[in-house]
């Protein structure tokens, strides 16, 4: 994916191999699961991740906006089925309409992305 950054020299050696820097977490929490969760019981699962991402995204971040590397919210459910899970996101975009305009006054237009604005990764 493009926007993700690559280190490829330590001081002024080369690396043997390119390191990504945290573009996103799925890449450690995904395969965690399976340690996770044994079975029915131990759903649903609900993980709340705080944690610094970069990415390459434009050619000039905005100070104090969008830089490139700034720190990311992330939720990640494991669910017994389908409806369980698309119910938790529409009751997660519900708590964030009402914190960004009862509390923050920010309005909000809900939407879904355009394929623009999705991260490749």
């Amino acid at each position: 994916s493009p926007e993700v950054a690559w280190v490829t020299k330590a001081g002024d050696s080369d690396l043997p191999e390119p390191i990504a820097i945290r573009p996103t977490s799925e890449t450690i929490m995904y395969p965690s699961y399976a340690d996770w969760i044994r079975s029915y019981r131990d759903l649903p699962l609900k993980l709340n991740q705080w944690t610094n991402v970069v990415r390459w995204e434009f050619k000039q971040p905005t100070p104090f906006i969008r830089t490139r590397e700034f720190l990311w919210q992330e939720g990640h459910t494991a669910h017994a089925t389908k409806e369980e899970a698309v119910e938790l996101v529409y009751k997660i975009l519900d708590l964030y309409k009402m914190l960004y305009e009862e509390l923050l006054a920010v309005p909000v237009v809900q939407g879904v992305k355009s394929e623009m604005e999705k991260f490749a990764g």
